[in-house]
């Protein structure tokens, strides 16, 4: 078997089978059927390209309701296995509070006072149970002031509902309370300093099938490795890569490096040393060891 080239050596098809576009989504559409436009999309290019490739899914990054516009990392092929990574990171949105009454003077200190962990019981309609829960609000700030509204900035524990957040916001204004307009503006490690359009991939795509033009598609999609920037990298050698691929953990003989600061119990990603993703595991001894297990596998990538 051959493993993954360097990130930026990879061929069109290469990114298309293992790559993340880090999506503006529209307001209208679910994000499952926002993924599933983008991965029929890459189908139908790989076919007219002819090319020894192909996918069958799409991922998308923590679901936006349909009118809720914004960050939506969406995942191709393989990259798919790296979707709990989006379980570990913040997520950043802006919010529009519609109040019911007009905005109490004191507003912004009552709003700071929802900094922290708070309770919070997923809605009715959630994908969860209904069980009450703690998330961690990490910064809450008034941008903005009208009369009856209020626009905020909301850095939040991922799993953070924040038209719940809004309601009990009102309640806490005293003046009732629901959420107006929402839009993801971050989901680590992506925020919405480079989102594209889902014309912008589409149009990538078609200069690659029509003009053999990958340069558009090369700005537009993203090596899967991107979603990895901030867990923690354990460097193995190419033998114990091929080994990670057909089921082996990672021994201590075929570890080059682990990250500083990583203790045992991490996530952690493993790269060969041409920066090529292997798998995701969990960290679980030293390279010290003359010949244990220092990463039990979770997702093997190759």
């Amino acid at each position: 078997m051959s493993l993954r080239g360097p990130p930026d050596e990879r061929t069109p098809a290469e990114l298309l089978t293992f790559g993340v576009v880090n999506l503006d989504k529209p307001p209208g559409p679910s994000s499952h059927q926002v993924s599933g436009w983008l991965r029929d999309a890459v189908a139908e290019t790989l076919e007219g390209r002819d090319v020894d490739a192909s996918i069958d899914q799409a991922a998308h990054a923590g679901t936006l309701d349909p009118k809720v516009t914004g960050c939506l990392p969406v995942m191709l092929g393989d990259a798919t296995r790296l979707a709990q990574v989006f379980l570990e990171g913040s997520k950043e949105y802006v919010a529009v509070l519609e109040c019911h009454a007009p905005v109490p003077a004191d507003a912004e200190s009552v709003v700071a006072e929802f900094e922290g962990p708070i309770y919070q019981k997923p809605p009715r309609k959630s994908a969860v149970s209904r069980r009450l829960r703690v998330r961690e609000i990490y910064d809450l700030e008034v941008l903005e002031r009208e009369e009856r509204k209020l626009l905020l900035r909301i850095r939040c524990e991922s799993g953070t509902y924040v038209r719940k957040l809004c309601h009990d916001l009102g309640l806490a204004l005293g003046t009732g309370g629901h959420m107006g307009h929402l839009r993801r503006t971050a989901t680590t490690p992506f925020d919405d300093t480079d989102l594209h359009s889902a014309y912008e991939f589409l149009d990538a795509l078609a200069f690659w099938l029509e003009d053999d033009n990958p340069d558009p598609l090369y700005e537009v999609v993203d090596p899967a490795e991107r979603i990895l920037a901030d867990i923690p990298q354990v460097v193995i050698a190419e033998s114990a890569a091929r080994e990670v691929a057909n089921g082996a953990p990672v021994y201590a003989p075929g570890v080059l490096e682990v990250e500083r600061g990583t203790t045992n119990g991490d996530l952690v990603a493993c790269l060969t040393p041409n920066g090529a993703a292997v798998c995701l595991g969990t960290l679980v001894g030293t390279e010290d060891d003359d010949s244990g297990v220092v990463v039990d596998l979770e997702r093997v990538l190759v």
